[in-house]
């Protein structure tokens, strides 16, 4: 029975302090555009941007030179294994 006496009010914080969060959430406007972000997603809005990067972007060592392994040609699996 002593347990009760410190779950109810613990149990009643954690339950105002989830309403207190919502309506902070509401009021700072957390749930106004509900499908940008999905939306957003869909559409890129630097086109010519990414273009530009990748025609101005210099072949890194690793992409250019065909990756070595020791002892030959290997399988191809990454472990280096014949």
């Amino acid at each position: 029975m002593t347990v009760l006496v410190w779950l109810i009010p613990v149990a009643l914080f954690l339950g105002l302090l989830g309403l207190a969060a919502f309506l902070w959430s509401m009021r700072t406007g957390q749930f106004d555009d509900l499908e940008g972000a999905a939306h957003r997603i869909l559409f890129d809005d630097d086109e010519d941007g990414a273009e530009d990067r990748a025609a101005n972007a210099e072949p890194s060592d690793d992409a250019a030179s065909p990756r070595r392994r020791e002892g030959g040609q290997g399988s191809g699996n990454g472990r280096g294994a014949p």
